[in-house]
């Protein structure tokens, strides 16, 4: 558990969790933008944890003090997202029994993240731009010109250079958004990651299920090291939570994973040298096992020793034993 904390207090910023150097270019990226005003866009596959990233910059920003608000295109319908990004008056549109103030006003001194960008309707495309470019704009139904003071950060999983190619995405809109411009890697990208996060989601869920489950088995771990994870850290924090609700020992066991992972982990099981007829000497084994930890791990011995499910102490050891000390 000590263990655990020092991993997640050395490769953390604020929620963000990760060690692999993609990572670590990434929180330099927030640093730096979080120090001005400038327009994001933040990029990145479905689940790899762009509201994160966009509000680890709201919270280390002056605006921090300020109100941080988020809106997903995708999920509004497109004749209600006006509505909700100004407001409206009473009366503007059938069934606007009251005034309402849409999410920019209530952004007002802080951040302002609309997810899931590239999803918002060409027509409003322009009048965001005119609010972007103004600071200003009337509610719906209104006459009244609000002036806003909130900074504006979205993101996409879109590529929207090649949307505004296809006239899907407003090519001037795209460079206002993209004044500077941050991409937060998949998962499969950084697998070194992958233990930790993995532990991190395991603490919190055997926490709140007040489960005394304080580790993850050695093969459940490798299992997870070997699986792509399409859907990024949300697939691996979704797979955490629903083992700790089916484990029943203090270990995060293999069959406990979700049936998805734990096939493609038979696959590669059966397409191991140990189902051929030659039968390798156990030091080998285990030396082979140590030099792929090291290779995944990027030498990181506590790391290692963490996925082995072995002390530093015998790690250690038995590096020094193979002449494999990094």
């Amino acid at each position: 558990m000590k263990l655990q904390t020092e991993l997640e207090t050395n490769h953390s910023f604020g929620e963000i969790i990760g060690k692999n150097k993609k990572m670590r270019h990434l929180f330099t990226q927030i640093q730096i933008v979080a120090a001005g005003n400038i327009t994001v866009l933040i990029q990145g596959e479905t689940g790899t944890g762009k509201e994160l990233v966009a509000q680890s910059i709201h919270d280390h920003s002056l605006r921090k003090t300020g109100p941080f608000v988020a809106i997903n295109c995708a999920a509004i319908p497109a004749e209600l997202i006006e509505s909700e990004l100004f407001g409206h008056e009473r009366g503007a549109f059938t069934g606007a029994i009251a005034q309402q103030i849409g999410k920019f006003e209530q952004a007002n001194t802080g951040t302002f993240f609309l997810d899931e960008i590239g999803d918002m309707p060409p027509a409003l495309q322009a009048k965001l731009l005119r609010v972007l470019e103004e600071r200003e704009f009337q509610r719906l139904g209104g006459t009244k010109t609000i002036a806003i003071d909130s900074r504006v950060l979205t993101a996409t999983h879109w590529d929207l250079t090649d949307t505004a190619k296809e006239d899907a995405f407003r090519e001037d809109l795209y460079y206002r958004l993209a004044a500077f411009q941050i991409v937060v890697p998949p998962l499969r990208e950084r697998r070194e990651d992958i233990p930790i996060l993995a532990h991190h989601f395991l603490k919190r869920y055997a926490a709140a299920a007040e489960k005394p489950i304080r580790a993850i088995s050695t093969d459940a771990l490798q299992v997870l090291m070997q699986h792509d994870f399409p859907g990024n850290v949300r697939e691996l924090k979704n797979a955490i939570e629903s083992a700790v609700l089916s484990e029943t020992t203090d270990q995060l066991q293999l069959q406990s994973l979700p049936l998805h992972l734990t096939q493609k982990g038979s696959q590669a099981a059966t397409s191991s040298p140990t189902d051929t007829t030659v039968i390798l000497p156990l030091d080998e084994v285990e030396q082979n096992a140590i030099v792929h930890a090291l290779k995944v791990m990027d030498n990181n011995v506590p790391d290692v020793a963490r996925a082995l499910g072995i002390g530093r102490s015998t790690l250690y050891r038995k590096l020094k034993e193979y002449n494999l000390l990094p």
